[in-house]
């Protein structure tokens, strides 16, 4: 069965905060400054939405935002949110599904990777990579493991419950690098948060 987050929307983002405060809102809002005004943007597993008001914060008009998250329910909450006058096309299925033009000028996937075996991430990511245009940015955030004896423990303890409720397949970290690597993507800026434990980074296709 495919992972989904379904059972998780109702109370994802007040657990999220109960564990890490504001930390994964702040990885990805950091990401942001990195999107340019009136283009076209990508975002694949937005969660509840909430990001799409941080975009309109920064850019109230001008977008063309695609939101790919497969969770019903999530979509339901995400659709419900303020995204000004910016254009905003709901895709309610999982991303490798979904076949568009590379039309894209950014890319965002926010604790995406985080899902998948190694083999399925591959597939995703180049899947993703497709749409998104040469000397586009492509903006990742997602957990890492840094060498502190507590990130192990609390990394354990997160694959553990969303297998349980959601689902998820899997029960390490993939090695995202790699594949930014492999498909020659220069890194153009990166932030840590939480003791380094959330790792965010911009990079050029």
């Amino acid at each position: 069965m495919a992972a989904n987050f379904n059972n998780a929307a109702w109370f994802y983002d007040r657990l999220s905060r109960l564990i890490y405060g504001r930390a994964l809102v702040n990885a990805q809002v950091y990401l942001l400054q990195y999107v340019a005004a009136n283009s076209n943007i990508l975002v694949v597993g937005g969660g509840t939405g909430w990001i799409l008001e941080e975009i309109a914060k920064l850019h109230p008009s001008g977008l063309n935002i695609t939101y790919a998250e497969v969770s019903v329910n999530m979509m339901t909450l995400s659709k419900k949110r303020n995204i000004g006058n910016n254009n905003v096309v709901f895709i309610n299925d999982a991303i490798e599904k979904v076949f568009m033009p590379a039309k894209f000028d950014t890319v965002i996937t926010p604790f995406l990777f985080d899902n998948f075996t190694g083999q399925t991430m591959q597939m995703v990511f180049k899947h993703i990579h497709v749409l998104l245009k040469p000397g586009g940015h492509w903006l990742n955030a997602d957990f890492q493991l840094s060498g502190k004896w507590w990130q192990k423990a609390l990394l354990k303890s997160m694959f553990l419950f969303f297998k349980i409720v959601c689902k998820i397949e899997a029960s390490e970290l993939p090695d995202i690098e790699k594949c930014f690597k492999m498909y020659d993507y220069k890194p153009s800026a990166q932030q840590p948060f939480f003791g380094g434990f959330i790792i965010s980074k911009a990079y050029i296709k």
